[in-house]
């Protein structure tokens, strides 16, 4: 027993001064919470984890990405259980090759670190539905991350078969799992403390009463959700206010540890919008502060991958879908190498390490280029579905309700006679549309743009109006995350006749769906050998290229797609992402241990059609190149009302320093623009800056904001643009470009008239809150 004790207390001292050693199948430990700290094996322990997705890391490279994360400073590993990528169909489960989940914690153990599991359900992650798996829309009425019952039944399946794979490998059964996480931000979701609760007891049935158990959520909103029995951490990002963050929390549980659960390294790139990037002294000041006052915390992302195939997300309000690229400005990149940022946090993890932390790994692969060569081969769109039998149907032209749950749908309906200059509205397209009538290309529709119709030509009666849809991410975080694809509602045309406009609603379509697979491009590009002149596509070139390279050496790439539209890339039968021109993110990175020497075999699928159908390979990414149609600025001097003769619905002043502040109007005042005119700021001399508003209903409620959009702004800086006002997230903010006059005009376009009696403003979450608004009017019409 005595010889037992002592091994227990090497092996805890070992942690405490510096990097553990440990092993799968070790002696049984504790993972505890004591006054004011954690306490692993008994002694006082700072979790400073590291935050990766094994989905997003090639599994040969998993092993080198633990490595990198130790030799940093850290002492854990955090992760996300991605449900719809373990059960992509329903009762269909996948634990294997690069989904083996267990295997990863296995070599974090391997590899001296400890394991934190965040099972979801929801995970969000900037990932397709947040982890939640598609096919729970085939149930039309199930009310997503509530007790509905068929959710719920879903949930405890996946959450048994994770607790099969990771229950066993927990520290008290001799394993790296020292955390498990209930649900993931609910209170930016709702306030549901019986569903959360219900999540909680599912996860103890499968884990048993020994392991801790945590929830995060944000400073503003923990308590809404927060479970007596549940360790409460905090997430934001870099530049915050920790004292500000933990204040509400040290009140409440004076004696308990203090954890950021996510601290953001950086921030997601959107397509449209400049690659994102947060300052790295910022963030290693944070991290250094919240260390020195004991402060645990895992790094969000430490190294973010690549969001392979279809498994980029998207934000809202409104449609903003991610890139593929999960670089997240990380201290190690997308590929795997450690940056400046890596290098400055390692300095300052050194100073909290009694140990020289271990040296930096080799890369497990070199950069390479690849020359450029081209893809001759071709498959009209077409071939994808050749040989079905459409699908004829008047009502639910969903996706879903076909049973697919990735790729792009072709509808067709007969139009009657219709002079030039009707419109037609698709009510609505998810995500991106193409338009034909017989032979000719009418144009587009982008949900990202909110585009919704389109003016037609004149029109002969039996003309065939046929519809090209691609479906991108479904939304990742908010209540927008039911998110059908295809045409989800109905489809009219409106013309005028004399003094009277005639409305037609399309009945009778016929559909054909294809699925986002390279088995799907193999069978179009064999189907496409039999074509004919006459069988000449109305889609032209759009559709499936592939073409090949040769390698003498074998290394990591960056395939450039510059010369490309809109669409998927298949390598060696790995679906790599999506490309689309407007950017920023222009290449895809494509890792060495899915290369060979010899013939490398490229497919892409390109429903706009390239310039130019070739493609080369550069040893660096290029993440931030835009090629907009028009700016991502919200400017148009059109959009710029004349408040001259409103009177404004408040004009007062706010305080200073950080955090939400509620202002009441004198009275409920009715309209659907909402404009904010800037007079003065409580520093003079700052660009001016608003992280996020509300307005509330006549009775006092939030009113949603999935419908608003962002209308005009005299001033947006980079990336701080009008929409991040009301993003859902707290770290991001719009400012103004530097040594810009007062006043700032700021509108927002609701989508309906609404009864509003309150604003509800925050400023910067950072210290001293930069930027804060001061002196302002604010009009409702």
């Amino acid at each position: 027993m005595k010889k037992t004790f002592a091994k227990i207390a090497f092996l805890s001292l070992a942690l405490t001064l510096g990097a553990p050693t440990i092993s799968y199948g070790a002696d049984k430990g504790s993972f505890d919470i004591g006054h004011k700290t954690f306490l692993l094996n008994g002694k006082p322990f700072t979790v400073k984890a590291a935050e990766l997705h094994y989905p997003r890391i090639p599994r040969p490279y998993w092993e080198h990405r633990i490595k990198m994360c130790k030799a940093l400073g850290m002492n854990a590993i955090c992760i996300y259980v991605f449900w719809n990528i373990h059960e992509q169909k329903e009762g269909e489960f996948n634990f294997t090759g690069n989904n083996d989940v267990a295997e990863f914690c296995r070599l974090a153990q391997k590899n001296g670190m400890y394991v934190i599991v965040r099972p979801g359900p929801y995970v969000c992650a900037e990932w397709e539905m947040g982890g939640l798996p598609w096919w729970l829309l085939k149930k039309k009425d199930i009310k997503l991350r509530e007790r509905d019952p068929y959710f719920m039944e879903r949930v405890k399946i996946f959450e048994d078969k994770v607790a099969e794979q990771l229950a066993p490998l927990t520290i008290q059964r001799g394993g790296p799992i020292i955390m498990v996480q209930v649900e993931n931000e609910y209170g930016s979701y709702g306030i549901d403390k019986q569903y959360v609760g219900e999540i909680r007891d599912m996860l103890r049935q499968g884990w048993g009463n020994d392991v801790k158990m945590f929830q995060c959520d944000w400073s503003s909103n923990f308590t809404h959700n927060g479970l007596d029995d549940l360790i409460w951490t905090m997430n934001f990002g870099t530049g915050a206010n920790i004292d500000n963050q933990f204040k509400k929390l040290k009140s409440l549980r004076p004696d308990a540890p203090l954890m950021c659960s996510e601290f953001w390294s950086g921030w997601f790139d959107k397509w449209g919008a400049r690659h994102e990037t947060r300052p790295a002294q910022d963030m290693v000041n944070n991290i250094d502060e919240m260390l020195s006052k004991g402060i645990s915390f895992s790094l969000y992302m430490t190294h973010g991958g690549t969001s392979f195939g279809h498994w980029a997300g998207a934000n809202s309000p409104g449609f903003q879908p991610d890139v593929t690229s999960y670089d997240y400005d990380a201290p190690i990149n997308e590929y795997g190498q450690a940056t400046a940022k890596y290098q400055l946090l390692r300095n300052t993890l050194q100073k909290y390490s009694d140990k020289r932390l271990p040296a930096v790994p080799q890369a497990p692969a070199p950069l390479i280029r690849v020359p450029l060569f081209q893809l001759q081969e071709f498959a009209p769109l077409e071939a994808a579905y050749q040989g079905q039998t459409p699908i004829t149907h008047s009502d639910d032209l969903t996706f879903e309700a076909h049973d697919l749950g990735w790729g792009y749908a072709v509808y067709r309906n007969t139009l009657p006679e219709l002079p030039a200059g009707a419109t037609l509205h698709l009510n609505d397209i998810h995500d991106y549309g193409l338009i034909w009538i017989d032979n000719q290309y009418i144009g587009k529709v982008d949900r990202v743009r909110n585009e919704k119709s389109i003016e037609l030509p004149a029109v002969k009666a039996g003309s065939t109006l046929t519809i090209l849809v691609e479906a991108m991410g479904r939304i990742n975080f908010g209540r927008a995350i039911k998110d059908f694809k295809g045409i989800t509602n109905d489809v009219t045309i409106t013309t005028q006749q004399g003094k009277h406009e005639i409305q037609y609603t399309l009945k009778g379509w016929q559909s054909s769906y294809i699925d986002d697979s390279y088995e799907t491009a193999v069978r179009a590009l064999s189907a496409a050998r039999k074509h004919t002149e006459k069988d000449t596509p109305i889609m032209g070139k759009r559709g499936y290229y592939r073409g090949y390279f040769n390698l003498k050496k074998v290394g990591d790439t960056f395939l450039d797609f510059e010369t490309w539209g809109k669409g998927q890339v298949y390598v060696n039968g790995h679906a790599m992402g999506r490309i689309w021109s407007i950017g920023p993110q222009q290449t895809l990175y494509v890792p060495g241990c899915w290369l060979k020497k010899g013939r490398n075999e490229v497919v892409v699928l390109d429903i706009t059609g390239p310039q130019k159908p070739h493609v080369w390979g550069q040893d660096k990414p290029e993440l931030d190149k835009l090629n907009l149609e028009k700016s991502n600025k919200h400017n148009n001097i059109g959009d710029r009302p004349d408040l001259n003769s409103q009177a404004p619905a408040l004009q007062t002043e706010v305080k200073a320093g950080n955090g939400w502040q509620t202002l009441a109007l004198p009275g409920t005042v009715k309209g659907r623009y909402l404009a904010i005119q800037i007079e003065s700021n409580q520093d003079a001399n700052a660009p001016s800056a608003i992280a996020e508003i509300y307005v509330q209903d006549a009775a006092g409620k939030r009113i949603d904001r999935n419908n608003w959009v962002a209308k005009y702004a005299d001033s947006e800086r980079g990336n701080h643009t009008l929409d991040k006002m009301f993003d859902l997230q707290e770290s991001t903010y719009w400012q103004t470009e530097t040594g810009t006059s007062f006043p700032h005009l700021l509108v927002i376009d609701m989508g309906q008239e609404q009864q509003v009696s309150a604003l509800e403003y925050l400023p910067r979450a950072e210290q001293g809150a930069p930027g804060s608004i001061k002196k302002f009017k604010f009009f409702v019409y």
